[in-house]
């Protein structure tokens, strides 16, 4: 969206005959495609594959929860874009948003270690609940029963930064036009 706003090419997108709900679920989409081929060709290949490791629970089940995530990290992403002015902003604007969210989700470091406030903090970031479920179906082959509140909280995040983002991406556009 700020490469197209910088280079001029968002007014292309304003005088096509889509809403702004179409042309963000392009992006989230687009995107998410790509990312949920890899992870899937990464699982089978490599993980299985070329390394043996067993994966013990559904991979069916862990691809669904990755398009929750990446559907809540894009439209954080989006909600991000709408902030800054530029590529360079944005990209600060992304290094202080993910490292915390990764180091902090208990992905890299356990959350149990962590200050109470933080891991409350933390509730709202998507990478906590991706990470819970994903260790829980990956590694301990629970169903969805045991990680049903992972994936909801994962579509309330996504929907509430979803919709934040639509806000703001119409507002830029009402701006522009």
């Amino acid at each position: 969206l700020i490469r197209e706003r910088e280079h001029g090419t968002i007014e292309h997108l304003l005088v096509m005959p889509v809403t702004p709900l179409e042309i963000m679920l392009a992006k989230v989409w687009s995107m998410g495609l790509v990312v949920m081929v890899a992870a899937l060709a990464s699982l089978t290949f490599v993980v299985r594959g070329a390394l043996h490791v067993p994966i013990q629970g559904s991979v069916a089940l862990f691809m669904c929860g990755a398009a929750l995530h990446l559907f809540a990290a894009t439209s954080m992403g989006i909600f991000l874009a709408t902030l800054a002015r530029s590529m360079p902003q944005f990209g600060m604007l992304m290094v202080l948003v993910l490292i915390p969210l990764e180091l902090l989700s208990g992905g890299v470091t356990p959350r149990e270690s962590m200050p109470l406030l933080v891991r409350e903090i933390m509730l709202a970031a998507p990478t906590t609940h991706f990470v819970e479920l994903g260790q829980a179906i990956l590694y301990r082959g629970a169903g969805f029963d045991a990680v049903w509140q992972p994936f909801l909280a994962l579509a309330l995040i996504g929907s509430i930064l979803f919709a934040l983002s639509l806000a703001r991406f119409r507002k830029t556009i009402a701006l522009m036009a």
